[in-house]
């Protein structure tokens, strides 16, 4: 087996470990899932304008996201600290780019999940109509999204998971990073479900947030292993 496909078949055991995981504590499904979907309906009662709610829809279901994306990586470290199981993988030579990307990729699965769900909670809630020649705009936005927010909530989450306080800290170190995602996928969904402008006019900010997704990914796969060696070491 060649080095390349060792670290695939890494990158597979940590996804598949972090997904089972998840799937056996039910986390996601009792606790993030309905946290986000109060969040939808307290942001549609805060709002309470019929005609100004499909407008800002796209806005709101990124926040709602954003706001779950804090949970879920908090949750995706909490069993990496315990017992020094994140120790444990490095000692076992784990390398440290494969562990990034399979927790990247677990965590982007169950954000694309989470996502899907509170899309078909804010069609009904938010009167949104999505547009039937912008769907491929849409699902690519998502996954773009989904994955910049894995990406960079990945590299953030190592960094603070041994922090003193890091339930506050990731938030800082997060929110202002993840921003321009989340510019870029409202303008980019603003057209998919009618709320402003064109199909075509969402499609450059759709390559904007590819390029976000592409530039966290690199950067996480160099720092990841040094940033979570320099939180070890104090």
């Amino acid at each position: 087996m060649t080095p390349f496909k060792r670290w695939l078949a890494t990158v597979g055991i940590v996804v598949r470990r972090d997904l089972l995981v998840e799937w056996r504590s039910r986390v996601a499904v009792q606790q993030v899932l309905p946290f986000a979907g109060i969040v939808v309906v307290m942001f549609a009662f805060a709002i309470d304008d019929l005609t100004l709610l499909p407008l800002v829809a796209p806005g709101l279901i990124w926040l709602a996201t954003l706001f779950s994306l804090l949970v879920m990586v908090q949750r995706s470290f909490s069993f990496e600290t315990e017992d020094g199981a994140l120790d444990a993988l490095r000692t076992a030579g784990l390398p440290a780019s494969a562990l990034y990307w399979g927790k990247t990729l677990a965590l982007a699965v169950q954000l694309v999940a989470l996502v899907l769900v509170l899309l078909l909670v804010a069609i009904p809630l938010y009167d949104v109509e999505v547009e039937p020649g912008s769907i491929v705009l849409l699902v690519t936005t998502g996954l773009a999204v989904t994955f910049a927010m894995a990406a960079v909530g990945t590299l953030y989450g190592g960094l603070a998971a041994g922090a003193r306080g890091r339930e506050t800290l990731l938030p800082l170190l997060l929110l202002p990073v993840v921003a321009p995602v989340l510019i870029g996928a409202t303008r980019a969904v603003e057209p998919a479900i009618g709320a402003e402008g064109t199909v075509s006019e969402g499609w450059p900010w759709m390559g904007l947030v590819v390029l976000f997704a592409v530039l966290y990914g690199a950067a996480g796969t160099v720092a990841f292993g040094p940033l979570i060696e320099e939180e070890e070491a104090a």
